[in-house]
């Protein structure tokens, strides 16, 4: 699809990605850096995670200028507590009650989020494991969804269960929905062992396209490819889901990454919202 991919912006002196063809039908959708925050030491710049060591007062400055930059103030985001599972949490009006850029409301545990509710700010944390934006840009029925896939979520197909979320809902059709590939640890570095090679060959069916040997006991495991996979078996079209192409490890100039950097690092975020 023409002009369907991820684009860099700056805005406010945050650098963060976007999709220009979800914004033209109707959303607001990001993916930051770690360009532009006041975050220091092994989080510089723009760390937007709260479950580190970065004092809190300076992660939600950092949130802040990302809502501002996005031109999102003063609307209602909401956050499931990530755990690397397959819940997904649909999102109404009373759950965003009180959320804000800084501090986000939770919906408890979940790895997926949907709604229909415009002005609601569906947000998540990422450092090396992959974001999956969803839209279903039907008029008067459009509906957006924002899942987190690390090796635990692809293997249980939370992107997958998203749309299904999305279907029972509110009625989306998946061969109609668009989906992108955020960011993240990319096949060239994501090695893996044999727990989660059992894993791999217990839930995809053509396991050998995503999983490539490299040593004794060590596989490089494709998260973008098994992701792609999971989106195609809930029904979307192979030409409306795309990837970034950018690995998190490899681009630690850009991005942060829980592997490359040892674990001492901070999280970028991810928004999407309907306007």
């Amino acid at each position: 699809m023409t002009g369907f991919g991820f684009e860099p912006r700056k805005a406010n002196g945050v650098l963060y990605y976007t999709l220009p063809y979800f914004e033209l039908m109707g959303t607001r959708v990001a993916f930051t850096t770690r360009i532009g925050g006041k975050s220091h030491g092994v989080y510089q710049e723009l760390n937007t995670g709260r479950n580190t060591k970065d004092p809190p007062e300076v992660v939600d400055y950092n949130r802040q200028r990302v809502a501002h930059a996005l031109g999102l103030d003063g609307l209602q985001w909401v956050a499931g507590r990530q755990v690397h599972g397959d819940r997904v949490a649909v999102v109404t009006r009373s759950d965003a009650v009180g959320g804000t850029a800084r501090q986000p409301a939770t919906v408890g545990a979940a790895d997926g989020l949907t709604t229909r509710e415009k002005g609601i700010c569906l947000v998540g944390y990422f450092a090396d494991c992959v974001p999956i934006f969803i839209l279903d840009p039907e008029p008067g029925r459009e509906v957006v969804g924002l899942a987190h896939g690390g090796w635990r979520g692809t293997v249980l197909h939370v992107a997958r269960k998203t749309v299904a979320a999305m279907q029972r809902a509110f009625g989306t059709s998946p061969s109609g929905c668009l989906a992108a590939i955020g960011p993240s640890i990319g096949p060239c570095c994501y090695e893996v062992d044999e727990r989660v090679v059992r894993e791999v060959e217990g839930s995809f069916p053509n396991p050998g396209r995503l999983l490539r040997r490299c040593g004794p006991g060590k596989w490089k495991f494709n998260l973008w490819e098994a992701n792609r996979q999971s989106l195609l078996e809930a029904g979307l079209a192979p030409e409306k889901v795309i990837s970034a192409g950018l690995c998190t490890m490899c681009r630690t100039d850009l991005f942060y990454s829980h592997r490359a950097e040892r674990g001492k690092t901070g999280r970028m975020m991810a928004v999407l919202t309907l306007l």
